[in-house]
């Protein structure tokens, strides 16, 4: 029989999908990510627009924080000195991600269409996403890709 694992166990595996799902799996992080996207930067404004707790919402925060994907940054109001959240780099490179989850959603769950259509402010057109081969230039899809073994597999 096999072991029970934890959600909290998919972080220590050397596996490139598990620890970013460790991190980013859960629907309010992925949530917050959209919302900061689409230029939420206060906290305030994350919660009135979302709708979910203090709580819940000042955690999630916390752990895009320190896992690097958002930076805090003071800003003072009318009253105090509060923070808002900006994505790092690191944060900004999740867009193709949120992109690829989106596009899915717009094919398979969006049965009046897409609720958003997102455009290139330079010309207007649509982003697409593809995977293309770094060699040749092919359009790469499940079917056509193999897992072999990498260098970061002797390191586990």
């Amino acid at each position: 029989m096999l072991a029970s694992m934890r959600a909290a166990d998919l972080a220590d595996q050397n596996c490139s999908i598990a620890r970013p799902a460790s991190l980013l799996g859960d629907r309010w992080t992925l949530l917050i990510l959209r919302q900061a996207f689409n230029g939420i930067k206060r906290f305030e404004d994350f919660q009135t627009s979302l709708g979910i707790s203090r709580s819940l919402l000042s955690e999630r925060l916390g752990r895009l924080v320190d896992a690097g994907v958002l930076r805090r940054e003071p800003y003072k109001d009318s009253v105090r000195t509060r923070d808002r959240y900006r994505l790092t780099e690191m944060g900004l490179d999740l867009y193709p991600v949120l992109m690829a989850l989106r596009e899915w959603g717009d094919r398979y769950m969006a049965e009046d269409g897409p609720p958003l259509e997102i455009r290139h402010r330079g010309c207007g057109g649509e982003p697409t996403l593809e995977l293309c081969c770094s060699k040749c230039g092919e359009e790469v899809g499940a079917r056509d890709a193999e897992a072999r073994p990498g260098p970061g597999l002797k390191a586990a």
